[in-house]
């Protein structure tokens, strides 16, 4: 059931109450109320965007180079950020969990704990089978120190409010408001929350809202700022000042410095997009395998291949043109690629209009054909076309990496003295990218071009000459859409925010489902792998409240 506004709220108790309505709060939910488990889903914004409640998202860019603008690292409104993304759905490798004495930090689980529920955030995603690996080897009998047959996935449908339509609209257990933003809770003497403070996203009205079971699941960086605000008022909680909370904030390096050439057109067209058996876009990558990454102290990173940059004309493509023209045009652009992606595509000042034109103009019925393609397969398929990419006889295509960023104290989010028109004091963000990071992408580069040379398979050839290389990578550092390790868990509070079951080491009712959580950031979009952990929640959750009550002992019976 869906409710606009805070009327009658503070008459309303569940057993849990959820704290934003992306993709890993509404998973759990949903999963909760399938279960007729009464739940309390709170969003901040409205069914569709609302600048005004987008604006309480504010927050201070120390490095603007660095970050996202927070109108693309945050969506207030229902679906969250799930609005926003590509759809990309991935879990976590085996490798991100396991203790690496290159990285500080430490998973209080292995990879064996979610194994039963990466189907089950799949089908939260409608993004198919728990299926990564290519049915058929691309390179039989190749050195295993890297592979290509590893694959991503694309959900089908990108909103998640629109995954979880029906049980929003009609779930008796599942009540959604929406312009309903929380600007804090109350402790009690047992240290438990108690309430949260509601207010109304566009009034400020403010009404108190009692609470069994707190769940804050509005993305790392909301998250993150509301338990700041806590520990302001209540200041030794989450490990105090100079503890975990707010710091070793990660995303991804993402990128190019170098183009990769195929030995054949058949080698190039095995990573073009396609529809795998279990009905969802699949496309291979190239990783460095779990060994080759312990052996050469590497970070996790992924790679594939990508067309020429679309907004330089000199590659006198209609069709690159074409799609330069189409995301040149914010609202149409955003309506064919995540903004994040649009924005790395197009510069803030489209250039070079009339050669772009003239490319189109010459090569005008094969950009049509491919327009027309891309549009049926990307809205008019049951199956959700993610993207594009266009062979050439060269076998030359754009070489992008995903690479995992090392956490580290100093990269961290604080309360910057400010506050918001509702009280909420705002962020201060300072994401920072090191030498680490930079130099496990270099090193991963060189160690697939020997890995490629040997195999057969093709060659890197880089875009700048060596020593400018790790010039060029932090040149291109930038993300916050990713919002991982502000609130890690981990097993003491001295070293983490949560414990393995997502539950605050200091406020016992209190749960984080959030990519703010994971400890490391892996090569893998964080998503899949947070809903997957808020499932294993819901399990908890769904233990404690269906367990009998405990028996009463005669000693205690007399008493009553």
């Amino acid at each position: 059931m869906l409710i606009e506004g805070i009327a009658g709220l503070a008459d309303r108790k569940a057993p849990v109450t959820i704290i934003g309505s992306g993709p890993v709060g509404l998973a759990l939910a949903v999963d909760l109320a399938r279960r007729k488990i009464p739940v309390l889903l709170l969003e901040s914004g409205e069914t569709n965007a609302n600048d005004t409640i987008q604006q309480l998202s504010h927050a201070r860019l120390t490095d603007a180079r660095r970050h996202d603008d927070m109108s693309v690292a945050v969506a207030r409104r229902l679906g969250g950020a799930s609005n926003l993304w590509g759809a990309r759905c991935i879990p976590f490798d085996h490798v991100d969990f396991r203790p690496r004495d290159f990285i500080d930090a430490r998973w209080p689980i292995d990879a064996e704990v979610l194994a039963p529920y990466w189907q089950r955030a799949l089908d939260s995603t409608k993004a198919g089978a728990n299926v990564f690996a290519a049915d058929t080897p691309l390179c039989p009998g190749a050195d295993p120190s890297f592979s290509p047959d590893t694959l991503e996935r694309w959900a089908n449908v990108q909103a998640a409010q629109n995954v979880h339509a029906e049980a929003i609209r009609s779930d008796p257990h599942l009540e959604v408001r929406t312009q309903a933003t929380v600007v804090g809770f109350n402790l009690g003497e047992d240290g438990r929350a108690t309430s949260i403070e509601v207010a109304h996203s566009l009034t400020g009205e403010r009404v108190t809202l009692p609470v069994e079971r707190l769940v804050i699941a509005a993305g790392g960086l909301e998250t993150t700022r509301l338990l700041l605000a806590t520990q302001q008022r209540h200041p030794a909680l989450f490990g105090g000042k100079d503890g975990p909370l707010g710091r070793y904030y990660m995303g991804h390096l993402i990128g190019e410095i170098a183009d990769i050439v195929f030995a054949s057109t058949d080698l190039g067209r095995a990573f073009d997009f396609m529809v795998d058996k279990h009905g969802t876009y699949v496309r291979r990558r190239l990783i460095p395998t779990e060994a080759t990454q312990i052996e050469h102290e590497l970070l996790n990173c992924a790679f594939w291949p990508v067309v020429a940059p679309v907004a330089d004309p000199a590659h006198r493509s209609a069709i690159l043109s074409m799609v330069y023209l189409a995301l040149a045009v914010g609202p149409f652009g955003r309506l064919l690629v995540a903004e994040a992606i649009r924005r790395r595509h197009i510069p803030d000042e489209p250039k070079q209009i009339l050669r772009h034109i003239a490319n189109v103009v010459t090569g005008m019925p094969q950009a049509i054909i491919f327009a027309t393609k891309f549009l049926y397969r990307r809205y008019f398929r049951p199956e959700r076309l993610p993207g594009f990419f266009v062979l050439n006889a060269a076998n030359r295509y754009g070489l992008f990496f995903h690479s995992e960023q090392a956490p580290k104290p100093t990269s961290r989010v604080w309360l910057n003295g400010d506050v918001d028109r509702l009280g909420l004091p705002e962020l201060e963000i300072d994401l920072q990218f090191s030498e680490q990071d930079i130099d496990s992408v270099i090193r991963t580069h060189d160690l697939m071009d020997d890995w490629l040379r040997k195999a057969g398979i093709g060659r890197i050839e880089y875009r700048m000459a060596l020593e400018d290389r790790r010039a060029a990578i932090l040149a291109q550092a930038s993300h916050g859409t990713h919002q991982i390790g502000i609130a890690r868990m981990g097993t003491d509070r001295t070293t983490a925010v949560v414990d393995a079951d997502l539950r605050s080491f200091d406020v016992p009712n209190l749960y984080l489902a959030t990519t703010a959580v994971l400890p490391t950031s892996g090569q893998a979009n964080p998503t899949l792998t947070a809903v997957a952990l808020a499932l294993r929640l819901g399990d908890r959750f769904a233990e404690e409240l269906f367990a009998p009550p405990a028996p009463v002992h005669s000693s205690q019976a007399a008493v009553l």
